[in-house]
């Protein structure tokens, strides 16, 4: 949601510098401030978020900072006749496009406890004189959150529908090209690598002509059951059509992808998926930096995928010449 949102962002940033440099005659020039830490800090959080396996932790970070600092500028402000007290509502609907329902919940939480604490605590005789704004704000953070939630959770599930393979419950290509894009933008700021696991189930074919479609779609699913388990969170998989599987694992080298894919061979040919004897090859290729490109690594993975079709199945192939673990466990190249 990052790259979507970024433009909103943006706009969302200079309509409050508008509004904060309206209110110099009044407040003066230091309630600039807030707005300026905001803007700074940000980017400080962008090499933790391109590196995190959780991003939404930094995220949080950043939204938990942005209306702390909002705080402090309404407690500076006036309290609760504070001008600035609408600007706590603009985080939570960038929270909304980003976090579950708990996150959202989390996030107004958040700001209510902001709220209350720059108005409340910091002048309650004002606040009782004249309960108006802050009650308006409060109300409308609901509001806002709840409707905002309500849009974003639609949107997410539609697009789910259009990412997700029906049968596994896998990513499918689309979600493949739009994910290896920023992986390729992370790799290109950072120098790391990543790997392509392209894997090929052995004989499906004949599955399906001797057990029937029904059958072949039970092998199917128990495959992607299996591959999942055998992967950390970060390292998706996802089903390029038929009986093929492409498993991307950001930060991996060529070394490390190879024996994790032994491992995944190793787990397929152990389970048994769908009740029948079933094996799996599969060809590694890994890049780093800015050669970290879809196109070329998905032909060296497919590429190595038929050499170890070639070589006898049931193995693990590397399109670089250098050693890779193969089924009898002997370091062979690819």
């Amino acid at each position: 949601m990052e790259p979507r949102i970024a433009k909103t962002r943006r706009v969302m940033f200079v309509c409050v510098a508008v509004g904060l440099l309206s209110a110099i005659p009044w407040f003066g020039a230091f309630t600039l401030l807030p707005l300026a830490w905001v803007v700074v800090s940000y980017p400080l959080l962008r090499p933790w978020l391109a590196r995190s396996p959780r991003p939404e932790y930094p995220i949080m970070v950043a939204v938990l900072n942005a209306q702390v600092t909002v705080g402090i500028a309404i407690a500076l402000t006036g309290g609760p006749h504070s001008p600035a007290l609408p600007f706590l509502l603009l985080a939570i609907v960038t929270v909304s496009a980003r976090f579950s329902s708990r996150g959202v919940v989390a996030g107004v939480a958040l700001t209510t406890v902001v709220l209350v604490a720059s108005t409340v605590g910091v002048d309650p005789a004002g606040y009782a004189a004249d309960p108006t704004l802050v009650n308006g704000c409060l109300v409308a953070l609901i509001g806002l959150a709840a409707g905002s939630y309500a849009l974003m959770h639609a949107e997410l599930r539609q697009r789910a529908q259009a990412i997700l393979d029906p049968l596994t419950g896998l990513l499918n290509r689309k979600a493949l090209i739009d994910r290896f894009a920023e992986l390729s933008e992370q790799a290109a700021l950072t120098g790391e690598s990543v790997a392509l696991v392209a894997c090929d189930l052995d004989n499906f074919k004949a599955i399906n002509d001797r057990f029937g479609h029904e059958r072949g779609d039970a092998v199917l699913k128990d495959t992607a059951y299996v591959m999942r388990r055998s992967l950390r969170s970060f390292e998706l998989v996802y089903r390029m059509g038929g009986e093929e599987f492409l498993i991307v694992l950001p930060g991996a080298d060529a070394t490390t992808a190879c024996r994790l894919a032994e491992t995944v061979r190793e787990a397929v040919e152990a389970a048994g998926p769908g009740g029948l004897p079933l094996t799996v090859s599969i060809g590694v290729a890994a890049a780093q930096g800015t050669d970290v490109i879809f196109e070329t690594l998905f032909r060296e993975a497919d590429d190595a995928l038929y050499s170890a079709k070639r070589h006898g199945r049931n193995r693990v192939h590397q399109r670089d010449p250098a050693p890779m673990l193969s089924r009898s466990g002997v370091w062979a190249g690819g």
